[in-house]
């Protein structure tokens, strides 16, 4: 089989757009099921060092047995019944029960992508490697024990800034972080919250360049315990301060505008 190239001569080179950002920004505070619209902002506030890590990972020994090994995330991700076999209480069980009780698959995720770039694929060694980015974000849900709960995708977010220190991630998370505590009359320590978060990130070897497959049938616990993944505190606490108030973590934004 032919080496895919590195980088295709067609890829566009990054261009750091923040105003067309916070234009994306406002159109996902409407509709937070809009995940295109996180793509867009990405797409505008790119992060410069993401090409050198990309070729260092896909080159080194272990990324170039992942390619081998892994070509493509969602075909694992989303066979359940293969999931299932795994044992009990395995990461593999835990992120089953996690996206079939939100509806969720990987192909799902990656038909979302597809829309945003209007079917454009290079089938570069790059775009491997950003595509393990995306398709393991509902991992960090279940490894992390955030939900997808406004202030829980805010904490997957900055916990993703910690491991790979994107502008989009770190951007969306704080902005959502400022616009619940502007939509919501709470106590709740959101920004504390999404700074434990980014520190745990930050503390944990990149999932993303992890073997998936050996992680989903490792132990839940005995995996967060060898990624340093410690329960968050503040996250937990500002779900306590919101019920206190009558406030339902899951309907932050039907609340706000019952309001």
């Amino acid at each position: 089989m032919t080496e895919p190239v590195f980088r295709h001569p067609d890829r566009p080179v990054p261009k750091f757009r923040p105003f067309k950002a916070m234009h994306h920004f406002r159109k996902l505070i409407a509709d937070k099921e809009d995940t295109e619209q996180v793509f867009h902002i990405f797409q505008c506030l790119p992060r410069m060092a993401l090409v050198d890590e990309a070729r260092a990972f896909v080159y080194g020994d272990f990324g170039k047995k992942l390619r081998a090994d892994e070509p493509y995330l969602p075909d694992l991700l989303d066979d359940h019944v293969r999931l299932r076999a795994m044992p009990q209480g395995s990461v593999a069980h835990a992120y089953v029960d996690f996206m079939e009780r939100e509806g969720l698959s990987a192909a799902g995720l990656v038909e979302e992508y597809d829309r945003f770039q209007r079917g454009r694929r290079y089938g570069d060694l790059i775009e491997w490697y950003v595509n393990r980015l995306r398709d393991t974000h509902d991992l960090l849900h279940v490894l992390t024990g955030y939900g997808r709960d406004a202030l829980g995708e805010q904490c997957v977010l900055a916990f993703t800034y910690g491991q790979n220190p994107a502008p989009g991630n770190i951007f969306i998370a704080y902005m959502g972080g400022l616009n619940m505590k502007r939509t919501i009359r709470s106590d709740a320590p959101v920004f504390k919250a999404i700074n434990e978060a980014r520190a745990l990130g930050r503390a944990c070897p990149r999932i993303s360049e992890q073997s998936i497959a050996s992680l989903l049938a490792e132990p839940l616990a005995e995996a967060r315990k060898r990624l340093n993944i410690t329960p968050p505190k503040f996250y937990g606490l500002a779900h306590d301060r919101f019920k206190a108030r009558g406030i339902d973590p899951y309907d932050l934004l039907g609340k706000a505008q019952a309001a």
